[in-house]
């Protein structure tokens, strides 16, 4: 079996397989997807040529991004490439869908390209669960939680997002708020919005305010184009919500702006609250209160736990970092 053969029943040029193998962006999704369940059913493994095993040899880590919309991610990954190459280690990175199987990938990474460690940004940990115990090396998964996993090999970094979507559920309510709605995430498929989605739940209970979640809760991707459509939705159907809490702060960009196309303003009409506290909420109109994590931290303690993984077979070791509620402009008093 040849990469000529694989391109031949995937339907599409050598050059094409190759930028699939290769990991390169410019593939759309479909052809990747093709591509990938004709490698696997055929278990093709494409030769991986001395200089770049000479290359990777000693020095290589894996960095696997969850999502290609990230802003939050994209802080991270500059972040963390700048402290591996300071330290003498090259970084490679790769981009996958939100919704693509990140320990599959990995698996197919060590396999081929052999990387000593990996480094997680962001994950589904059903796939962890599922997968991870035939990866043998060293990772850190950021952004997440993997303690209940108990890997031996999979350390983890992140925010406490239940704790941060209440601190933004009280703060609403502080201002006066008690028609809240929720826009977001999906709780099936992603630890980060099950949790920050509890917490909104939690926030609201505690303060006796009603939440019907089939009502007043609209999942979507983490994109500002599929967060204008839910907002959309969100809006048709709960027309008197005075108060919308994004689940990231490019979601709520994505709010703002379905807000503002039916007529709406921020924060006179409606209040909106994000997640993250990427650079862009400092800059968007209105500023937006957000809950802020502390992304040079997650880096900085992400690279220490993988490097000193890697000699020393480190144990694994599972952290919270605090994050700060930062006003902006995008929250009013209600005086209705």
């Amino acid at each position: 079996m040849t990469i000529k053969d694989i391109a031949r029943l995937a339907g599409c040029g050598v050059a094409t397989v190759s930028r699939v193998l290769n990991y390169h962006p410019d593939v759309s999704e479909e052809t990747r997807q093709r591509v990938l369940a004709v490698v696997e059913e055929q278990g093709f493994q494409p030769n991986t040529n001395a200089k770049h095993l000479k290359q990777q040899a000693g020095t290589g880590v894996s960095v696997l991004v969850k999502g290609n919309q990230n802003m939050l991610f994209a802080d991270l990954v500059e972040r963390a490439q700048a402290l591996l190459r300071d330290r003498g280690w090259d970084a490679a990175v790769y981009y996958l869908d939100e919704e693509d199987n990140e320990v599959s990938f990995a698996r197919r990474l060590c396999l081929e390209r052999k990387p000593l460690g990996l480094l997680f940004l962001g994950g589904n940990l059903e796939f962890f669960q599922a997968g991870f115990g035939s990866i043998p090396i060293p990772a850190v998964l950021l952004t997440s939680s993997a303690q209940g996993l108990d890997f031996p090999n999979l350390s983890s970094l992140t925010t406490d997002d239940e704790q941060a979507a209440a601190r933004i559920i009280d703060y609403l309510v502080s201002r006066g708020h008690r028609r809240v709605g929720v826009v977001g995430g999906s709780p099936s498929g992603s630890q980060v919005s099950r949790l920050r989605l509890q917490g909104c739940q939690a926030g609201l209970a505690r303060h006796g305010l009603p939440f019907d979640l089939h009502r007043q809760y609209e999942p979507c991707r983490y994109s500002m184009t599929d967060a204008y459509t839910a907002a959309g939705r969100l809006l048709d159907r709960e027309p008197d919500l005075t108060a919308i809490f994004a689940l990231s702060d490019l979601i709520a960009l994505g709010v703002i702006r379905a807000l503002a196309d039916r007529g709406k303003s921020v924060p006179g009409d409606v209040s909106v609250a994000g997640c993250d506290g990427i650079a862009l909420s400092r800059y968007c109109v209105p500023r937006l209160t957000t809950i802020q994590q502390d992304t040079a931290r997650l880096a900085r303690q992400g690279v220490d736990l993988l490097l000193a993984s890697l000699p020393e077979k480190a144990p694994a070791v599972h952290q919270l970092v605090p994050f700060r509620l930062v006003e902006g402009e995008s929250v009013a008093d209600l005086k209705r």
